[in-house]
């Protein structure tokens, strides 16, 4: 079974490359989408404690500090992504 750790890394890969093999800027917009969700995954695999309760008045509880830097991470990458889509439209002078 493999592990949400290497799927992480297996995703990360493949984003990587194709900002190493696609010229075209869209591609290469999905392609650093794909490498950010890959970390997410991975560290979200690496943050996974089985047998934790929720950080909400537990026993013993899971760090939220991971789970909470994850999100944040991908509020970024949607603004940094519309923000580049923006540019692009902008640069080939469709929006207009």
């Amino acid at each position: 079974m493999i592990s949400p750790e290497q799927a992480g890394i297996a995703i990360m890969l493949v984003g990587i490359y194709g900002l190493m093999a696609k010229r075209e800027p869209v591609k290469l917009v999905l392609s650093v989408n794909v490498v950010s969700l890959g970390l997410v995954l991975f560290f979200v695999g690496l943050a996974y404690s089985p047998g934790k309760d929720v950080p909400i008045m537990p026993t013993d509880p899971v760090d939220p500090l991971p789970a909470t830097l994850m999100l944040t991470t991908l509020v970024v990458d949607v603004a940094i992504t519309s923000l580049a889509l923006a540019i692009i439209i902008r640069m080939r002078g469709d929006g207009e």
